[in-house]
């Protein structure tokens, strides 16, 4: 948690898969073999990856990382397959898939605070939940973890989806509706649809559903057979990945550059990207902690309250704890 758009028009391709472009180590150099599945188109958001990439963090731990490109919905079945070796999710998407059979867990976090907010422009008077009841809200469909967050942050006011109006963006067009006027307000990511907003010079206001309920963001999963046969390398590959994030912390622009290296259309705008890759990193930390301060960390009462909260709206189908779902084996916080 869970588990996850560059510009209006980028926004709607959020929930399309990331391709890993950086280089790997050459043949020749190549160690363990491990397929990740990022999970979203190429993005600045996923500095961290191309950074251990291109630095040789990856290849440093032994190993021959490949990134390949999956939607949520069927990254996780693969990973829990071991089709894909680890893969990039929402705590909200491994929950129910724990609760369904599938043999995966959650070994580090990427996103300290859940990603997924409701926005909008501040113009609208929107400050707080409360503020929600009868506005116009843009999702792009009632699935997946911004449908869950858009229903606890409602909660958390008292108010559930029959109090707010639901106009469904399938194609993910909620972003460019918040900006048309077309809606009072959108479920999208903290660190894209406001930014961009913003850029276009209107001030915008988010909600966070961490003010409210704990809810875990994306982060590492592999399969229980892939951590008891490949542990070492899924240790090695946590821990070149979370030494880059804490690089990108302390210096962003590394992260930047990785990011066109890998993906060199997103350096027509780098400016934007350098706003997306700030507001990234601060939903990496937990709110109010210090910068680069327990990254990866595993907050195992936000998992137990999120649990809770997903059994109350009937998406655990059979009950699971904590235990069931994450493994703190592979993050040593300071």
């Amino acid at each position: 948690m869970h588990p996850r758009r560059i510009g209006l028009v980028a926004s709607l391709l959020a929930m399309v898969v990331v391709v890993g472009c950086a280089p790997g180590p050459s043949p020749s150099a190549a160690g363990t073999p491990l397929k990740v599945g990022l999970g979203y188109i190429p993005s600045v958001q996923f500095a961290q990856f191309y950074l251990a990439d291109e630095a040789g963090y990856y290849a440093a731990e032994g190993l021959d990382v490949t990134f390949q490109n999956e939607i949520d919905a069927n990254l996780v079945p693969k990973v829990g397959q071991g089709d894909v070796d680890l893969g990039m999710s929402d705590g909200t998407s491994v929950i129910p898939a724990v609760s369904q059979g599938i043999p995966i867990r959650y070994l580090a976090t990427i996103y300290g605070r859940f990603p997924s907010i409701v926005f909008g422009k501040a113009s609208s008077g929107i400050k707080t939940a409360a503020d929600l009841e009868g506005k116009k809200i843009g999702i792009p469909g009632r699935y997946g973890s911004s449908w869950i967050m858009l229903q606890a942050l409602l909660a958390s006011a008292g108010l559930t989806p029959d109090d707010v109006e639901i106009v469904e963006y399938p194609d993910f067009g909620q972003g460019a509706a918040v900006a048309q006027g077309a809606v009072d307000a959108a479920t999208g990511f903290a660190n894209n649809e406001p930014v961009v907003l913003e850029r276009s010079g209107t001030e915008a206001f988010v909600l966070h559903v961490d003010d409210a309920t704990a809810l875990p963001g994306p982060g590492l999963i592999a399969s229980t057979a892939t951590i008891e046969g490949k542990r070492d390398a899924v240790a090695g590959f946590v821990r070149a990945t979370l030494r880059a994030m804490k690089e990108i912390v302390a210096e962003p622009a590394k992260g930047l550059d990785a990011t066109i290296h890998a993906v060199p259309e997103l350096g027509q705008d780098r400016e934007l990207q350098a706003a997306i890759l700030a507001a990234t990193i601060d939903v990496w930390g937990r709110a109010g902690a210090t910068p680069g301060e327990g990254l990866g960390a595993i907050d195992r009462a936000g998992w137990e309250a999120s649990v809770e909260f997903m059994t109350k709206l009937n998406m655990v189908p059979k009950p699971v704890t904590v235990d069931d779902l994450v493994l703190g084996d592979f993050v040593t916080t300071p």
